[in-house]
């Protein structure tokens, strides 16, 4: 009789990515558009990516499945581990043997994504076709019944459509049926609810976690939407000027914001308070050139509580919380720092 196993046990991440640094070369110089990211992901966990746009949080998960245009994009340094297996670098073949199979993706613009001149099922058969295997009349059942999965009516007669006949909402639903046709461990969902309205942009999520818990799949969710990162989220990446700034539980980011940056995202949000009269308070400024980041903090420009120190020392990952590993790239969190209301500061919390 084989021993139980250990509760305690530490399960190995399903992704991890390390140092991933990744820049663009245009006629004016270098963009550094990823600069040494790292996260994880957990088995059939949610992880949100956050931050303004602009912030790398699209390049970087292009970046981990190989479709970033090289020239002029080039991977400079890092690892990103699926399974424990390197996965940055590979040629076309190799990448092929994981992208789609092993995470699949929703980009942020169906129409744009889908072919134009191919129907919607023979989209979905093609993917099943090329990474499984199977015959054309294969392709076109399971086709219709991927359709079906993610509720669109009549998946018979919609699978012989072109993409200009359906909605947005439907495009969408398309998208994430050919990203689940292959039955990945992972999907990737870039903005996916970018340019619906509020009610279908409720569905496409409800149906997200549907299917997260049915096909028991991890979810790297890309987005600027707090709203979006509250009802979906496990954990939550916020990212700035090419870099991971906090990161920990959703109710971390929420409860226990650590970072100047994710306290200004979140007092910018509008609220449903009954006060009409309470203004939105904007993050004042621009983020800074990346053709030349700041030696020190990147938010420093724009920071309400910068440091002299912030502006010529780059703040090291400081843990705030080991249990959640709720993290904080800032010097107020450094045990000789002021304390700041509002901000989450171990010792001396201010946040209520």
């Amino acid at each position: 009789m084989s021993e139980p196993p250990n509760a305690e046990q530490k399960v190995d991440p399903i992704l991890e990515v390390s140092n991933l640094t990744v820049e663009f070369a245009t006629y004016g110089g270098n963009v550094q558009a990823v600069r040494g990211v790292d996260f994880h992901v957990e088995h059939g966990e949610t992880l949100a990516i956050v931050g303004e746009s602009g912030c790398g949080k699209s390049v970087t998960v292009q970046s981990i499945m190989g479709i970033i245009p090289m020239p002029p994009g080039k991977i400079t340094a890092g690892s990103a581990k699926l399974n424990g297996k390197e996965i940055l670098g590979l040629n076309s073949k190799e990448a092929n043997k994981f992208r789609g199979v092993e995470i699949g993706m929703i980009f942020q613009d169906p129409m744009t994504s889908l072919n134009p001149t191919m129907t919607i099922g023979d989209q979905i058969a093609e993917t099943l076709m090329v990474h499984r295997h199977v015959s054309k009349a294969e392709g076109r059942k399971r086709a219709i019944a991927l359709l079906e999965k993610t509720h669109i009516p009549d998946a018979e007669k919609r699978a012989s459509q072109y993409p200009f006949e359906f909605s947005g909402g439907m495009l969408q639903r398309a998208m994430i049926a050919q990203s689940l046709a292959c039955n990945p461990t992972i999907l990737i969902a870039d903005e996916p609810t970018t340019a619906l309205d509020v009610t279908i942009q409720a569905q496409i999520l409800e149906l997200m976690q549907e299917l997260q818990r049915t096909e028991n799949m991890s979810i790297i969710l890309i987005t600027h939407d707090l709203a979006v990162v509250a009802k979906m989220a496990d954990r939550v990446a916020v990212m700035y000027t090419g870099q991971v700034v906090e990161t920990g539980t959703v109710n971390d980011i929420f409860y226990r914001s650590s970072h100047p940056y994710t306290l200004g995202l979140k007092v910018a949000m509008p609220s449903n308070k009954s006060d009409r009269d309470k203004k939105l308070t904007p993050i004042e400024g621009s983020p800074p050139d990346l053709f030349s980041p700041p030696v020190g903090c990147g938010y420093f420009a724009r920071c309400p509580h910068a440091m002299k120190l912030c502006e010529h020392h780059q703040p090291p990952e400081l843990l705030i919380a080991k249990e959640s590993s709720h993290t904080s790239r800032c010097w107020l969190q450094h045990p000789d720092a002021p304390a700041v209301e509002g901000l989450h500061q171990p010792g001396v919390d201010h946040a209520g």
